[in-house]
C-alpha cells in the first residue's frame, strides 16, 4: 500500500465543463428557511421588502447560482395562487407536509425579488403534481413567463411585476416516488402525468427546461425501476432527471460516514446507466442530464427539538455542523464535480437555517456554518473544465463501503486564465496524507497561489451563535510546485483547496 497519495493531471484527459448551475441551493417553506431566515420584516437588517440584508450578503458570498423553490415536500400540497397578490388578502393555510401553519406572506413575487437581489443566480421553480396537475402548472407558467394580455399574466402585472420572470428551470413535482409525499404516485402514473405536463408546458414556452422526478435515494426499493419507467414516458419531453441524497453518521461509524461520497458516485453512475439504457432502447441520440437538486449532510434520525403542532416557522431540521460534517460535505461536492459531464444542476438543501450553511437568529445575527466554506470555495474556484483524476492512495477499511481510498480529489482548469484548482479531502481521522500531483501539458503553471485547509484539532468543533467564527479555513505553508510536481501535506480529516497559477 502506498504511503503517499498520487495522481496525474493532463488537460488532454477531461471529464467535462462545469455547468454553473452545479452550485445551486434550495429554499423551501420548511421550518425557518423562509420566515426569520431570508425574510423577516422588522429585523434591524431588513430592507423595505422584508428581506434580511445580512443574509443576502452571505448568500452572495456563498456563490449560489440557482435557487429551487418552493419545495420540497411542501410543494405537493401548495396552491401557488395563495402566495401572490396583496399580502393582506393572502390566506393562512395548514401545511400538512411539515405540520406547520403557512401565512403566505412570502410567495412567488417575494422569492423573485430575493433572487434578483442575490445577483448571479436564477430561479428554479417546482410545480405541484401531488394534489394538482397539468392545468395548474400551465397557469403558473403563464403567470410567471408570459409578457401580458392574458388573465394570469395580467394578474402578475397588476400585482406589481410588469416584466415576466422568465423562469427557465422547472421541476415536475417533488419526490413522487416517496410514500411520504402528498399525492404519491407509482412510476407509471407519475410518468404519464409528468409527460403530459411537460408537453403542455412547452406549448406555452418551448424553451423551458424540465426536470422529471427520479428516486428520492438509492436505497428506495423502487430505485432503478422508477427511473426506467418514468423515462419511458418522459424521455422526449424532459431535459433532466432528479436525484436526492442525504448522509449522516450512524452508530458512531465515522469512517463509513467519511466515505459517503462513495455512495454518491455510485448513485450518479447508476442513474446515468439507466438513462442511457432507456435512450438506447428508444433509439434516441438525446442525453438526459442529472439534476441533483437535493443533497447534504442531514441528521434525519435525530429527534426533533420542537413538536410539529401547526406552529408558524418552527425550529425544524436545524442541524449544527461540525468540522467532520464539513469534510464529508466537501467530499460530496467533489463527487458532483467528478461527474460534471452529466450532473448539470445541483441544489444544496437548504439555504438558511434548515440543514443549511447559513444560520440566523430572529432579530439577531446571521453566521456561517462549517459547511459554508467548502461550498463558497468550490463555487468561486470550481468553474471551468474538470480534469480526470485517478488516485493511487492509501486505503482503509469501512464497515459500510469496504476498502476506501483515504484521498478523494478533483481538479478544475479555469480556461480563461489557465489556473488549476485542486479540491481534496483526507478521510483519515488520525494521519496526515502526503500528496504528489504530476502535471502534464500544464507547463504554464509555476506557483502555488494558495493552499487553504478546513480542519480542527477537535473534529466536532462547530460555529454557533455563541461562537460564530470558531471554525474557518486557514492557510497551509510548505506546499510547493517544482519540476512539474505539486507536493502537499493534507492534514488528517480535512478539506483542502490548492490553487496553482
Amino acid at each position: 500500500m502506498p504511503s503517499t497519495a498520487r495522481f496525474v493531471l493532463d488537460p488532454a484527459f477531461a471529464v467535462g465543463d462545469v455547468d454553473p448551475r452545479l452550485f445551486g441551493s434550495f429554499v423551501e417553506h420548511l421550518g425557518r428557511c423562509v420566515y426569520t431566515g431570508i425574510y423577516e420584516p422588522g429585523h434591524p437588517a431588513a430592507d423595505a421588502e422584508g428581506l434580511r440584508t445580512d443574509v443576502l450578503d452571505l448568500v452572495r458570498e456563498l456563490g449560489v447560482t440557482a435557487i429551487r423553490y418552493p419545495g420540497g415536500n411542501f410543494v405537493s400540497g401548495y396552491d401557488w395562487e395563495d402566495g401572490v397578490g396583496p399580502k393582506e388578502t393572502r390566506p393562512r393555510r395548514l401545511d400538512p407536509a411539515w405540520r406547520s401553519t403557512e401565512t403566505n406572506q412570502f410567495g412567488l413575487s417575494e422569492f423573485m425579488d430575493f433572487v434578483r437581489k442575490v445577483e448571479g443566480t436564477e430561479p428554479m421553480l417546482a410545480v405541484n403534481l401531488g394534489t394538482r396537475g397539468v392545468k395548474e402548472a400551465l397557469e403558473l407558467l403563464e403567470y410567471a413567463n408570459h409578457p401580458g394580455g392574458t388573465d394570469r399574466s395580467d394578474q402578475r402585472v397588476a400585482h406589481g411585476d410588469k416584466e415576466p420572470y422568465d423562469v427557465r428551470l422547472w421541476c415536475l413535482g417533488n419526490e413522487m416516488d416517496g410514500p411520504w409525499q402528498i399525492g404519491h404516485k407509482d412510476a407509471d402514473e407519475y410518468g404519464k402525468l409528468a409527460a403530459a405536463t411537460a408537453w403542455a408546458m412547452r406549448l406555452i414556452d418551448p424553451d423551458v427546461q424540465l426536470v422529471a422526478c427520479g428516486s428520492s435515494a438509492q436505497f428506495m426499493p423502487t430505485f432503478g425501476a422508477w427511473e426506467s419507467t418514468v423515462l419511458e414516458h418522459t424521455y422526449d419531453h424532459v431535459d433532466y432527471i432528479s436525484m436526492h441524497a442525504y448522509y449522516e453518521e450512524k452508530d458512531g461509524d465515522r469512517d463509513s460516514f467519511l466515505a459517503s461520497a462513495v455512495d454518491t458516485e455510485s448513485f450518479i453512475e447508476n442513474v446515468v446507466a439507466t438513462c442511457d439504457h432507456v435512450g438506447a432502447r428508444l433509439k434516441s441520440k438525446k442525453r438526459i442530464g442529472i439534476s441533483f437538486d437535493e443533497w447534504n449532510v442531514w441528521y434525519s434520525s435525530r429527534p426533533e427539538t420542537e413538536r410539529r403542532n401547526w406552529q408558524e416557522a418552527p425550529r425544524l431540521l436545524e442541524d449544527v455542523y461540525s468540522v467532520t460534517d464539513a469534510v464529508v460535505f466537501g467530499s460530496l461536492l467533489i463527487a458532483l464535480l467528478r461527474h460534471a459531464d452529466r450532473v448539470k444542476v445541483a441544489c444544496l438543501a437548504q439555504l438558511v437555517n434548515v440543514i443549511a450553511p447559513i444560520m440566523t437568529e430572529p432579530g439577531g445575527p446571521a453566521w456561517r456554518q462549517t459547511t459554508f466554506f467548502p461550498f463558497a470555495q468550490a463555487s468561486r474556484y470550481g468553474r471551468g473544465r474538470v480534469l480526470q483524476v485517478h488516485v493511487d492512495s492509501p486505503t482503509h477499511e469501512t464497515a459500510k463501503f469496504g476498502e476506501v481510498p483515504l484521498l478523494q480529489a478533483t481538479a478544475v482548469v479555469d480556461e480563461e486564465t489557465g489556473a488549476v484548482t485542486v479540491f481534496a479531502v483526507n478521510r483519515s481521522q488520525t494521519d496526515a496524507l502526503p500528496l504528489e500531483v504530476s502535471l502534464r501539458g500544464l507547463e504554464g503553471l509555476t506557483r502555488v497561489a494558495e493552499h487553504s485547509v478546513l480542519t480542527d484539532a477537535d473534529p466536532d468543533a462547530r460555529n454557533t451563535l455563541a461562537e460564530p467564527e470558531r471554525v474557518a479555513p486557514t492557510a497551509v505553508e510548505g506546499t510547493s510546485l517544482d519540476g512539474g510536481v505539486l507536493r502537499a501535506t493534507l492534514p488528517a480529516l480535512s478539506w483542502n483547496m490548492i490553487r496553482l497559477s
